[in-house]
């Protein structure tokens, strides 16, 4: 049965991508496809919350015994009742004529559509001051503007397409919402962004991690672990490194919630409606806006057990140019800043500061962080010396969208129970699939298995006294420590000579037969 029901599972995942796809290719026109994202997915933010409120006010009204309750029908001066309750609970209310279901009924034939939803979007927004998921919901539809120029040139024309938009949405079969058989919301999320990102190379990809790396990521964070207190990343992005941990623990076993930061405004925006598209309440996220580095929002909140983080790859900063950052007790234990033209370390500093004792950081990195010298040098030496550095692992190239380049996953851990780092070489570890290098389950389980067994492996593993590290300068690149399998043919010298002795006697012959025949040529004439 359970096999089945998997079969069914895969099939409306792929029935789901498809309709996502077609609603894409359809209603795209002439808006650019990284613009018209934040359309899909802000129609399907307003379906998801519509469905959850309702959901959620319902099942209430059943237990209480009012067996044929159903929210979307009520009138709203019914339902102002109860407002303050479910703002409370849920973080934010809508009225039932202002539910996805009901303004999609009505949207033929209403010629002010686009006024009508500008106004859905403001009220749901505002449900929220004044209370404590004021932060969560502030500007979750600024980039859905329902009368951009980019929708079409004239109201009616952009009405239609909002139409169509709502009718695309509103059929795709996201399941009832008591027999979510998958994530649906989260899936179509996930899958809108791969799409983008694929397809958006370096402007839409840089902040999306492919799911098997962000899956991997969670996974070593939490070996040996059944709940974590709280997860942070602390340049989340859209959030699927965050997410990954209710795939691999269960959103109940992240005990007080996920925490992130983010720099760009569009994309902590998406990060937030991420949130609830995964049914994360209000109550159990804390994402901030703004530049980690510099001004880190969750001063109150650290430390983390478990921090996963992609961060930007060498990019600026203000380094020691910013008399302040010396001193800031994130950065100054290792006595030096990261150079101003790469940041890289300055976020591993950073996730170190905030790793609780028990905790485990696993951060991908840039190669150039593993063996420049400089500043990055002393740097590592800070992290091997005081033995921070659980592990360095190699991926393999052209796995990440936007770039085609080999990057490596670091593991920080505080409380180690040896003095020694370990060495995967994992850049063998892919499959092909389309134009990118994909992690296969195979390939995931494998790099698991050597970072929990942590021993020697031929060709693979090696663990590596901290002393010999000193040794090598402190370059912690994977391919200084695990020797790659020789895979070039055993040549006979001998007999190569042999052959070579051969060619040249049989050139020799053919040599003399052309001179033959040119001067026979010759003589002819």
């Amino acid at each position: 049965m359970a096999n089945n029901h998997n079969t069914n599972k895969e099939q409306e995942r792929a029935e789901l991508h498809r309709a996502i796809w077609q609603i894409a290719n359809d209603l795209r026109g002439s808006v650019d496809g990284w613009d018209f994202k934040q359309y899909v997915l802000g129609i399907l933010f307003y379906r998801f919350i519509s469905e959850n409120l309702t959901s959620y006010i319902n099942e209430d009204e059943r237990r209480s015994g009012n067996k044929d309750f159903d929210y979307a029908r009520l009138a709203d001066e019914q339902a102002e009742f109860g407002r303050a309750d479910t703002v409370r609970e849920k973080g934010f209310y809508i009225l039932p004529s202002a539910l996805f279901v009901n303004v999609r009924a009505k949207a033929r034939h209403d010629a002010n559509l686009n006024e009508t939803l500008a106004a859905v979007f403001r009220n749901i927004e505002s449900s929220a001051k004044g209370s404590n998921s004021e932060d969560d919901l502030k500007g979750l539809f600024d980039d859905l503007d329902v009368n951009s120029g980019k929708l079409g040139s004239t109201v009616e024309k952009r009405n239609q397409k909002l139409g169509k938009l709502l009718e695309a949405i509103g059929d795709l079969k996201l399941g009832n919402y008591y027999d979510n058989t998958i994530d649906a919301f989260g899936d179509a999320y996930e899958y809108l962004m791969t799409m983008y990102a694929a397809n958006a190379g370096k402007s839409g990809g840089e902040f999306f991690t492919p799911q098997e790396v962000s899956e991997l990521l969670a996974e070593i964070t939490t070996v040996g672990k059944k709940e974590v207190n709280k997860v942070y990343d602390p340049a989340c992005g859209s959030g699927s490194l965050l997410l990954k941990f209710v795939k691999v623990l269960g959103k109940e076993n992240v005990r007080q919630g996920f925490f992130g930061q983010e720099i760009n405004l569009t994309i902590y925006n998406l990060c937030r409606i991420n949130m609830f598209l995964h049914d994360i309440n209000y109550n159990h996220f804390d994402v901030a806006y703004g530049d980690t580095l510099i001004d880190p929002k969750h001063w109150d909140d650290e430390p983390f057990d478990a921090i996963v983080s992609n961060p930007p790859y060498s990019i600026r900063w203000e380094g020691d140019s910013n008399p302040l950052l010396i001193n800031d007790p994130r950065f100054s234990p290792a006595g030096v800043l990261a150079p101003k033209s790469k940041a890289d370390l300055a976020f591993t500093m950073h996730m170190l500061s905030w790793l609780s004792t028990s905790g485990t950081a696993a951060i991908v990195e840039f190669p150039g962080v593993l063996y420049r010298g400089g500043a990055e040098q002393k740097i590592r030496k800070y992290l091997v010396d005081n033995n921070y550095l659980d592990t360095v692992i190699q991926l393999p190239p052209d796995l990440f969208f936007g770039t085609t380049i080999a990057t490596c996953i670091i593991v920080l851990k505080k409380s180690k129970k040896d003095n020694k780092t370990l060495f995967i070489d994992a850049s063998a570890e892919f499959v092909r699939g389309g134009n990118k290098n994909k992690l296969s389950d195979e390939n995931r389980t494998r790099i698991l298995k050597a970072f929990t067994e942590r021993a020697d492996s031929e060709h693979f593993a090696r663990l590596v006294d901290n002393k010999a590290i000193g040794e090598k300068d402190y370059n912690i690149a994977v391919s200084s420590y695990v020797v790659q399998k020789d895979t070039r043919e055993v040549i006979d010298i001998t007999k190569l000579n042999a052959e070579i002795a051969g060619i040249v006697a049989r050139q020799n012959e053919l040599r003399t037969a052309i001179d033959k025949i040119v001067a026979d040529i010759e003589g002819g004439q």
